[in-house]
């Protein structure tokens, strides 16, 4: 596992929690968790593609390329969707 990414495994693959509602906006987008009622900003609109990306991709690392991220950019983006599964946003896929 790559220290840069805080416990993100970008091989993994990650959706977004069942409960999370996503409202693009032209800064990036609001995530709404209904189960903890906490809401979060993506202020980068790659990010943003990323996130609705990986209910598609085998891993987050396929979702981070899809989207058009560079290899230099997976450590930022990783320690960007770990804050995520920490805040319970993003999940484990676990089928």
């Amino acid at each position: 596992m790559n220290p840069d990414t805080a416990g993100l495994d970008l091989d993994r693959a990650w959706d977004l929690h069942p409960q999370v509602s996503v409202r693009p906006e032209p800064f990036g987008a609001l995530l709404y968790h209904f189960g903890t009622r906490k809401l979060s900003f993506l202020k980068d609109r790659k990010l943003l593609t990323v996130v609705q990306g990986l209910a598609d991709a085998p891993t987050a690392r396929a979702a981070c390329l899809a989207a058009g991220l560079e290899d230099a950019e997976l450590p930022r983006y990783g320690r960007a969707l770990s804050v995520l599964v920490r805040s319970s946003m993003v999940v484990g896929r676990t089928s």
